[in-house]
């Protein structure tokens, strides 16, 4: 099967990438380098001993991608591009409209026409919103009470796959709503490494412990949770990577949706406690006022992918911290 990667050199995609490799699935990838970097695919042959054929184009060049899909012949398509920075949705919504449900369109569009009529979408538990409680299932209500344009793009894609399916029956749609990756691969050698300014806890806790942020921010301690602080579900981004493994291979006409977590919470103190454990030095924070639209707790009920899919979260979040302080030590022998 020949697998196209959009958003390839990302941190998820990337980490995709060498799982497919490894099991002999043939991949190239597509990406603008807006948020990644080239050298990931010297990575990528690296570790899985194949370098991916890549293209550099973007969703929002039609024109480009249908080059590109005119020489691929793809079977599939992972639909990973997009912009994801909560923040800067915020205050450049036009942008993120544009780009990520635009260049879907432009992707479905181009799918289409060249009959490629398989795609796994890289969505997010954002859509659900606040739904009053902790533990988020697939078969909530999504879209109501989303609180930022980057979470709305993600809701309205996964509505516009529903309608493409409904339109076209033989058309195989799985979305993956993911919840908080983090680590890095074992070897040390690809990790989360974003261009922009980092919005994620574990990039930031990174640039915290090299000096580059001069301490971590944490949004309130008075959450009604373990220690005050709130609590997310943080999944290893090779378990993530594997989910979509599982996902290729169950791949089946219409729209099936799964949530990719690990069944529990961790608090971001807790995440703070487990990286100094696996650093062996202090990390300096201060708690400030909560953000709005954050929730206490949230975290997957991922019983459907282990059921379906036959997928479930294996590593821990020490696993996590290892193998990101393997990464960290790698980019400073460079």
């Amino acid at each position: 099967m020949k697998i196209l990667l959009t958003g390839g050199t990302g941190f998820i995609g990337s980490h995709t990438a060498i799982e497919l490799i490894k099991l002999g699935y043939e991949v190239e990838i597509m990406d603008n380098l807006f948020n990644s970097k080239i050298t990931v695919l010297d990575k990528i042959e690296k570790i899985s001993g194949v370098k991916p054929k890549f293209y550099k184009v973007d969703l929002l060049d039609k024109e480009g991608m249908d080059d590109v899909f005119s020489e691929g012949q793809y079977d599939l398509v992972i639909h990973f591009a997009g912009l994801k920075a909560v923040g800067e949705s915020v205050e450049k919504p036009l942008k993120y409209y544009e780009n990520n449900v635009c260049g879907t369109i432009n992707l479905l569009e181009c799918m289409k026409k060249h009959g490629v009529k398989k795609i796994i979408f890289s969505s997010s538990a954002t859509v659900y919103g606040d739904q009053g409680v902790a533990e988020l299932t697939e078969d909530m209500q999504t879209g109501v009470g989303i609180t930022n344009p980057y979470g709305e793009t993600k809701h309205i894609i996964e509505e516009i796959l529903k309608d493409v399916a409904e339109a076209e029956p033989e058309f195989e749609v799985t979305i993956l709503r993911y919840f908080n990756p983090v680590g890095s691969h074992p070897s040390g050698l690809i990790g989360e490494d974003p261009n922009d300014i980092p919005n994620n806890l574990m990039p930031i806790i990174m640039k915290v412990s090299t000096g580059e942020i001069e301490k971590l921010r944490i949004f309130g301690d008075d959450y009604d949770t373990v220690d005050g602080t709130g609590v997310r579900d943080y999944i290893h981004v090779v378990d993530l990577a594997k989910g979509h493994v599982a996902a290729v291979n169950k791949m089946k006409p219409g729209v099936s949706i799964y949530n990719l977590g690990t069944g529990k919470g961790t608090s971001v103190l807790e995440m703070v406690t487990a990286f100094e454990k696996a650093s062996g030095k202090k990390l300096p924070y201060e708690i400030v006022g909560r953000r709005a639209g954050d929730l206490a707790e949230v975290y997957a009920n991922p019983d459907k992918a282990k059921k379906d899919l036959g997928w479930t979260a294996e590593l821990t979040i020490e696993d996590a911290m290892n193998d990101t302080i393997n990464y960290l030590n790698c980019l400073e022998e460079k």
